[in-house]
């Protein structure tokens, strides 16, 4: 059907000629084009991930998604989402817009819609469902602008959207009459201002979709079914992030919010396991004024403790975990506005030694009276930059945003967009992955996934260490299901234990999207190096072992599983096999362990096999 849109839009006449801003009389605003509207880097990264999210060529995203998101910008401008709530400043109607068609189409690729119905329609529909949750998504909070603002031009004529983009200096102010859910009904105002009648032709086509599409478009999200829910999940993230800067948000964020899960997990830390104001080394150290932590430590720490209680969403690294505490407002920045500071702690007794080190405000841990007394030593901040020196000893992030595929990426000086209509994409090593971080403050970042170079590196690394032939387990120790304790020693033995135990509490979850355990060929199946890597990530002490070997910790964890010989090998003596993951959209394939016997791992009945996964290196 995507033949429908190569037709051209109608032309428009074009704009006056916009008066110079020197010029412009004070309160009145200059309207910008969607080029220069969209030009920013923050604006251009989300760009980028909407179109990652999409998997269409260049050309079909210029004409399904890109040119309703430049009709979007040039009609909100730089008008505010909110007067005093989320996004309430210039362009923040922009930010929330692109924020949450980011959001949507993200959450949008766990679902398989319609639901319920065969993989064949699921497939055919695929793309006017993914369509459907971006134009919804940005659809949904468009009818502010003719509702809740009062926008007019110089000579105090009264500007309405449905008139089309300004093209004259313009000023805005928000009506007091305004009924605060008014805009949802007033959003079918709008709907061709972005959208042409080639898009409604073809989603009408589909009458699962239509029905829902409509109501989220009506402001009935509860009759929309999973389509109101993902748009409603989307907002509802946007802003989250938009207004999680502030620690006291952060202390009354819900329970299941990440941010909410850092804090409480500090909290656990500094009561239970955290080494505070020793006189030597210590994990951390109280002044009147600030709580220091050492940052690599605390953090490897909070990860594991998070990942043991089950958390789902927790950042992979250590830098992305400053991030979320510095973005929540929980971490007090350097005066640069870094997360990481450099100090010299010196006790009472003379000891003395220089760190990298987090400040946090104490009132954010303890509450009044139950503070501990303060170090009786000094803590003395370095005037030199702690980033340089903390992030050489940051490993490297072991999870990263899946690409799009080569014959999906425009030439580099693209960018997403043609050059006429937006600025080339900022060099990637320049720019944050702003998209990803806020995934993640969410809790929807991507969990451990394999990595083509750790697959690589791992399949180089088995194929070239021979062994012997796998001996048949005659009586092998069955594995208790009880709790493993963080503190044993890693092994082989110990993350085997640690495996079950997390399937039988369902801290690990099998044959799912993201699962780093599946069932094939009636055996268990290890995606590797994910399932290695959650466990070195719960166990900071496998680092250190790791190093004495010059290993990668999930190296060093998959070895010590390896030597336990209960994979089953290639008839060519290989121990990676290769699994097909077939989706309604696309494939890709995981390499991992198949297991010799199933039950070193399920402690009852196996369940069944993943339907989505086929092993290719046997018949």
């Amino acid at each position: 059907m995507l033949f429908l849109f190569q037709r051209k839009r109608a032309s428009v006449a074009p704009a006056p000629s916009p008066t110079p801003a020197a010029n412009l009389p004070k309160g009145l605003l200059r309207p910008e084009s969607a080029a220069s509207l969209l030009a920013t880097p923050r604006r251009q990264k989300l760009l980028e991930h909407i179109w990652q999210r999409t998997s269409l060529s260049p050309k079909q995203f210029a004409t399904l998604y890109r040119a309703p998101l430049e009709r979007y910008a040039e009609l909100v401008q730089g008008f505010p989402a909110s007067e005093s709530h989320h996004h309430a400043y210039a362009g923040g109607m922009l930010d929330h817009g692109l924020e949450i068609v980011a959001y949507a189409l993200k959450l949008r690729q766990s679902h398989l819609l319609p639901a319920g119905s065969t993989p064949e329609d699921q497939a055919a529909q695929s793309e006017a469902w993914t369509a459907a949750v971006a134009y919804a998504a940005l659809l949904h909070d468009i009818g502010k602008i003719a509702v809740d603002l009062h926008v007019e031009y110089a000579d105090g004529t009264v500007w309405h959207p449905w008139h089309g983009p300004l093209h004259q200096p313009y000023r805005f102010r928000y009506r007091e009459d305004r009924e605060y859910r008014l805009h949802s009904a007033a959003t079918g105002l709008l709907y061709r201002q972005l959208l042409d009648r080639q898009v409604f032709d073809w989603l009408s086509g589909y009458p699962a979709l239509w029905g829902p599409l409509l109501y989220v478009l009506a402001g009935q999200y509860e009759h929309a079914g999973v389509l109101g829910e993902l748009i409603v999940q989307a907002d509802r993230a946007s802003v989250a992030q938009e207004l999680g800067g502030d620690p006291t948000r952060a202390i009354a964020a819900p329970k299941h919010a990440l941010q909410r899960k850092l804090l409480d997990g500090l909290r656990y830390l500094l009561k239970e396991a955290l080494k505070l104001n020793q006189p030597e080394a210590s994990d951390g150290w109280l002044t009147e004024d600030a709580l220091w932590l050492v940052s690599k430590t605390v953090s490897d720490k909070l990860r594991a403790h998070l990942l043991s209680q089950g958390s789902d969403g927790i950042p992979a690294n250590n830098t992305a975990v400053f991030n979320v505490l510095q973005d929540h407002g929980m971490l007090q920045p350097t005066p640069d506005g870094r997360a990481i500071w450099r100090a010299t702690v010196t006790s009472a007794t003379g000891w003395s030694h220089s760190f990298t080190l987090l400040r946090l405000a104490p009132a954010l841990i303890w509450e009044f009276g139950e503070r501990p007394a303060p170090f009786a030593g000094e803590v003395v901040i370095d005037t030199t930059s702690a980033d340089k020196d903390a992030d050489a000893s940051l490993p490297t992030p072991a999870i990263t945003a899946r690409p799009a595929t080569e014959d999906q990426l425009p030439p580099q000086s693209q960018g997403i967009a043609s050059t006429a209509a937006l600025a080339p994409l900022p060099a990637a090593q320049t720019m944050p992955d702003v998209m990803e971080d806020m995934l993640a403050m969410v809790g929807m970042g991507d969990l451990p996934v394999t990595r083509q170079d750790a697959e690589a590196a791992s399949n180089e690394a088995t194929a070239a260490e021979p062994e012997t032939p796998t001996p048949p387990l005659a009586n092998p120790l069955p594995l208790s299901p009880a709790p493993v304790s963080t503190d044993a020693q890693p092994s082989g033995e110990h993350f085997m234990a640690w495996l079950k135990q997390g399937i039988v509490s369902r801290r690990l979850i099998i044959n799912d999207a993201r699962a780093l355990v599946h069932t094939v060929c009636d055996t268990g199946y290890l995606v590797s190096p994910g399932v290695f890597q959650r466990y070195a990530q719960e166990h900071p002490q496998v680092s250190l072992l790791a190093k004495r070997e010059n290993q990668q910790d999930w190296q060093w964890v998959q070895k010590r599983f390896e030597r336990l010989q209960l994979h089953r090998k290639q008839p060519n003596g290989l121990n990676i096999w290769t699994c097909e993951v077939t989706g309604p959209r696309k494939s890709r394939r995981l390499h991992g362990y198949l297991l010799a016997r199933t039950h070193v791992l399920f402690a009852q009945e196996v369940p069944p096999n993943n339907p989505h996964l086929r092993v290719l290196n046997t018949k």
